[in-house]
């Protein structure tokens, strides 16, 4: 296969797509409460962004029609999911709304959190920056719980884990 070189536009935006994916990520979901009751979002923009504070961001779609839900919360929690939860994850990416699959709970300022993920940051609004087609959203991290596990993974539009080592 020979190297392909391209100028990222409209006319290359597969290409570009693709080569994002070639990066592999952890799988997210985000939740947040609304007025209309629990809302969640699969996404892999996730990152961390400072220690102290401890801050991380992640990137929601303009386009989606839970983008100003999350843009603006207070609150929201990232999940990381586990590599035994695919389907919850594309659950949330076809149903934002829909929480009958998963016996969540509410964390101490009400915003709903996920059994039996790996990680798990309960964060307050920091600060929102545009991003292109995205938004920025940076929170701070209130509290964090963990458990042993392996994350799930997603590269090149396929979901996996990571392989055993000897």
């Amino acid at each position: 296969m020979s190297e392909s070189n391209f100028t990222p536009g409209p006319d290359t935006v597969r290409a570009y797509r693709d080569a994002l994916g070639c990066f592999g990520t952890g799988v997210t979901v985000v939740t947040t409460l609304t007025p209309r009751g629990p809302l969640a979002i699969t996404a892999n923009s996730f990152t961390s962004v400072s220690m102290d504070p401890p801050l991380l961001l992640w990137c929601p779609a303009k386009n989606s029609l839970r983008h100003n839900a999350f843009i603006d919360a207070d609150h929201f929690t990232i999940h990381i999911m586990g590599e035994n939860q695919l389907d919850l994850a594309k659950h949330f990416a076809r149903n934002g709304e829909d929480f009958e699959p998963v016996s969540w709970q509410p964390n101490a300022v009400g915003t709903p959190t996920l059994p039996d993920c790996i990680a798990r940051f309960d964060c307050r609004h920091f600060a929102r920056h545009p991003g292109g087609d995205h938004s920025i959203l940076i929170g701070e991290v209130l509290s964090a719980t963990t458990r042993p596990g392996k994350g799930l993974i997603f590269k090149q539009g396929l979901y996996g884990g990571f392989l055993e080592q000897n």
